[in-house]
């Protein structure tokens, strides 16, 4: 389990192919306290240790992660949302978050409004039930708070997101630009509420 708030921001160094593709991730936190076959969310996805050292990790992304999640995720140089798995008594920040995919959505808006950046992403509507306003998402790991949602004519959900300057300094999400393919997952209470929902009926 995952609370949506990252600790760091990590670089992939190396790709390549070992059946799975296997990734070498340089991060800027200590590894000695991560043990071999512990899990970290890399922008969303919950990947698990196998190889460690000072100061990088390495993961095996097997083929069906790869299809569900952004495209060019996992390419070199690509900078990664990092979280370690929650401790037992840890503060839950964010909300529960599994690291698991839901979808695919892409940024359809991106503007400066203040002092924060308006963000308005495009949800496929396979997910867009379990979007609500005030509701949580997260989006490439990041626990984040649905402002607004607009239900688009063809099932689409564009909801909308405000970026504090502090969330953009330390994600990824500041970097991110118009078009840009992104990993969601859908709060784990509304996906619950919509199966005991259906049922009912």
């Amino acid at each position: 389990m995952f609370t949506g708030i990252v600790t760091a921001i990590g670089t992939v160094q190396t790709v390549s192919d070992r059946g799975d593709t296997h990734l070498r991730i340089a991060c800027p936190f200590d590894t000695s306290d991560i043990a071999i076959g512990a899990s970290i969310a890399c922008s969303g996805v919950c990947l698990t240790v196998v190889e460690r050292g000072s100061d990088w990790f390495a993961v095996d992304v097997s083929g069906e992660t790869r299809s569900r999640t952004a495209p060019g995720q996992w390419h070199e140089g690509r900078r990664i949302n990092l979280e370690p798995a929650m401790k037992l008594g840890d503060e839950l920040g964010g909300h529960i978050v599994t690291g698991h995919v839901d979808a695919v959505g892409f940024v359809a808006v991106r503007e400066t409004r203040g002092g924060s950046i308006h963000m308005e992403v495009d949800a496929p509507k396979d997910i867009a039930a379990f979007i609500a306003e005030k509701g949580s998402i997260t989006v490439d790991g990041v626990s984040l708070t649905v402002n607004a949602v607009e239900d688009l004519p063809d099932g689409v959900a564009r909801f909308s997101l405000n970026i504090i300057p502090h969330t953009a300094e330390v994600t990824t999400i500041g970097g991110l630009a118009e078009g840009d393919a992104v990993n969601l997952e859908i709060d784990v209470l509304a996906r619950y509420l919509k199966r005991m929902q259906a049922l009912q009926g």
